[in-house]
């Protein structure tokens, strides 16, 4: 399998942005907000671009409250075409397929109060199915080199680590993984290639890996390294969102390869 470009639409106050992963550390205000880019454009613009371009399985995330118009916007402007991540629990993931998300994304009902509670991701899975459900299990590096997985817009450290048991024990539990490499996410830095190592060797399910790609470089050491496990995302460095790495050679790779 190759691997392929997951699309995202990344939500702050109801406008597309794209923000430095690590910054996303406050409530009051959030003084150490770090954005590389606002955009003038709406949701459904982004939308119904990658629906253009037939790119399936990419991800609109609510970062934060005031982002429930712009998210079901993008989500009826393609419909089947796009996950659904942000404030997900067991009573609304109905609610945001009956609206066009072709999966919801579920970090912290699953892992409140920084520990993994196997109710609430029993409650997802009656609600909507195993295959409805992507984990997010976006992590940060502790000085230890252990990979963390981080809610509440990865500000808050849970106490699970990510690591082959971690990911073969909820392999059985949902459709596929996204896992943001939180510690470069938004930088345009360079991949985590330890991270990516991990996600290759050890998931039994497909993934899709964000966080640091900077170079059609980056992007050819996911497909090599990936093992055609792993997919990608690019945010920051795309030129629709003021980067430099042209999105339309970005799908004509894609349909290159």
């Amino acid at each position: 399998m190759k691997a392929l470009f997951r699309p995202c639409i990344d939500l702050h106050d109801g406008k597309v942005k794209q923000i430095v992963g690590g910054s996303l550390n406050t409530d009051a205000g959030e003084r150490d907000l770090r954005t590389n880019f606002v955009s003038e454009k709406s949701p459904s613009y982004y939308a119904e671009l990658y629906k253009r371009d037939a790119l399936t399985g990419g991800h609109v995330i609510k970062l934060g409250p005031g982002n429930e118009e712009a998210a079901l916007s993008a989500l009826q402007a393609y419909p089947g075409g796009l996950q659904l991540g942000g404030g997900v629990n067991a009573e609304n993931a109905a609610h945001y397929l009956e609206a066009g998300a072709s999966q919801v994304i579920v970090t912290s009902f699953v892992f409140s109060g920084g520990e993994f509670h196997e109710e609430n991701l029993r409650k997802l899975i009656r609600a909507v199915g195993q295959e409805h459900i992507v984990l997010d299990l976006s992590c940060r590096k502790t000085p230890d080199g252990r990979y963390m997985v981080v809610t509440d817009r990865w500000k808050n450290f849970t106490s699970l680590e990510l690591n082959g048991e971690t990911l073969e024990r909820f392999g059985k539990s949902c459709a596929e993984f996204l896992v943001h490499a939180v510690d470069v996410e938004g930088k345009c830095s360079g991949i985590d290639e330890e991270l990516l190592d991990i996600l290759a060797r050890f998931s039994p399910l497909q993934c899709v890996y964000a966080g640091g790609i900077a170079s059609f470089d980056d992007i050819a050491l996911i497909e090599n390294a990936g093992k055609g496990k792993v997919d990608y995302t690019i945010g920051s460095a795309l030129d629709i969102f003021g980067g430099h790495i042209a999105y339309d050679a970005v799908v004509k790779h894609q349909q290159r390869t």
